[in-house]
């Protein structure tokens, strides 16, 4: 089945064009014909030339990214994007949310919906659609909130997937936390499920673990990338007898956003180093599993820094308060398991109760993948997808954030000249504190 991806913004359209390069170097480097045909099949569709061509649909308010992207997917000589799959204009959205959700989005819903018809009409199976977005900006968030609200009333059935690339904590917009919190309690009533990658937390990556002493947005998309790749690209799921996963974003969804109220997702990637130290290192899966687990319980995103003090609530030297570190619950999580011996890798630790909240059984709530393919030249590699407390953090800080402006009725005027009255921020702000009761109450 396919996936049709829709790149929305600035940065929309740079992650996933990493995407892309992520997963097409992956699969023309697989040895396994399977696997390299069901990556194509999933992310692309050959024209009368035998090109590959993303299934995807590029949106932006402004031309400069979209054309950049398109020159560099033709220039790899590998694929390319469709010569009609894009749509952009000559004037931001500033970096307005209201701009862009009650103006842009409106003005030219019916452009897009014909370029997405058009993907959704080249794939034989449709598995469903991922929707790429920042969530500071106002294209990105706000044409990308509205947009989404289109797809959901033309594709109510579809299973639709936002990946949103949450904004650096010291500040990229000064109304970043507005458009975050007008984004996040859109997105919530219409997506399937809401996968997260925080700038900061990846910039830490390239910063700490890939030795980047001077980090641009193109090394940190690489990560997200990378990442993402990790999870999207073919796998066997539990119950595949063999075959590879036929619908990855309804699996997806029913292995990790199984309750209406829990839809943010985080993930954390093992191992991650420069690729010049890669052909020198070795890895064990009892090793990768052991850290990973770690990461997981300590709500900590790399193996660098990981708080071993921090036990599941009942295990054996439980220290937490020694440390003032919390245990982070899950609802569920999802690891996808890529590379040499996959299939001795050990699992159980994930499958302890105590990391899981009291009213769903481990066994319901952790799923694992598997794939006999090392992923992206590492020979083993360890991705953990995972519905938890990870995000309640960052997510409490944002609407702190946006409501002591929005008490000081700092910069309102910009957003209601466009149509979003005060009482839109409330519902918004309502609709968020009720998904942080939810995240703080799960045990």
């Amino acid at each position: 089945m396919s996936v049709v991806t829709l790149q929305l913004g600035q940065c929309g359209n740079q992650v996933a064009h990493q995407l892309f390069h992520v997963v097409c170097s992956d699969a023309q480097n697989a040895h396994k014909k399977t696997y390299r045909a069901e990556s194509c099949e999933r992310f692309f569709h050959q024209n009368t030339h035998g090109e590959l061509v993303a299934r995807a649909v590029l949106v932006d308010m402004e031309p400069k990214v979209i054309n950049h992207s398109l020159s560099e997917a033709a220039r790899s000589g590998r694929w390319r994007y469709g010569e009609s799959s894009h749509f952009s204009q000559k004037q931001g959205s500033g970096n307005n949310w209201a701009n862009g959700y009650c103006v842009h989005g409106p003005r030219h819903r019916d452009v897009v919906e014909e370029l997405v018809r058009r993907e959704v009409e080249r794939c034989d199976r449709l598995a469903g659609l991922v929707a790429m977005m920042s969530v500071a900006g106002g294209t990105g968030s706000g044409v990308g909130a509205y947009v989404t609200q289109c797809l959901r009333d033309i594709y109510p059935t579809s299973f639709i997937i936002n990946h949103l690339t949450w904004p650096y904590g010291t500040g990229e917009v000064i109304v970043q936390n507005y458009n975050s919190v007008l984004t996040l309690a859109h997105l919530y009533q219409l997506s399937d499920a809401i996968l997260v990658h925080e700038n900061d937390t990846v910039h830490r990556i390239c910063s700490q673990l890939l030795n980047i002493k001077h980090i641009s947005f193109s090394d940190v998309n690489r990560v997200i990338a990378h990442q993402l790749g990790s999870v999207l690209q073919p796998a066997l799921t539990t119950d595949s007898h063999g075959v590879y996963s036929r619908n990855p974003l309804g699996e997806l969804v029913s292995a990790l956003a199984c309750h209406p109220e829990y839809k943010l997702l985080s993930m954390c990637t093992i191992p991650q180093m420069p690729s010049s130290s890669i052909a020198y290192s070795t890895f064990s899966w009892p090793a990768l599993l052991k850290h990973l687990r770690q990461m997981l319980i300590s709500n900590t995103k790399m193996e660098e820094g990981i708080d071993w003090q921090v036990r599941p609530p009942g295990g054996s030297g439980r220290s937490m308060g020694l440390t003032g570190g919390s245990f982070n619950t899950s609802l569920a999580n999802l690891l996808i398991l890529r590379g040499k011996d996959v299939y001795s890798a050990e699992t159980g630790g994930f499958e302890d109760p105590a990391l899981y909240t009291s009213w769903l059984s481990s066994k319901e709530a952790f799923n694992s993948w598997k794939s006999p393919v090392p992923f992206n030249k590492y020979e083993k590699s360890a991705t953990l997808v995972s519905n938890s407390q990870a995000l309640l953090r960052p997510l409490d800080d944002m609407v702190g954030k946006a409501w002591n402006m929005f008490a000081s009725r700092a910069y309102i005027h910009q957003y209601t000249k466009y149509g979003i009255s005060e009482e839109d921020f409330l519902d918004s702000f309502t609709s968020l504190e009720q998904v942080l009761s939810s995240y703080r109450h799960l045990c």
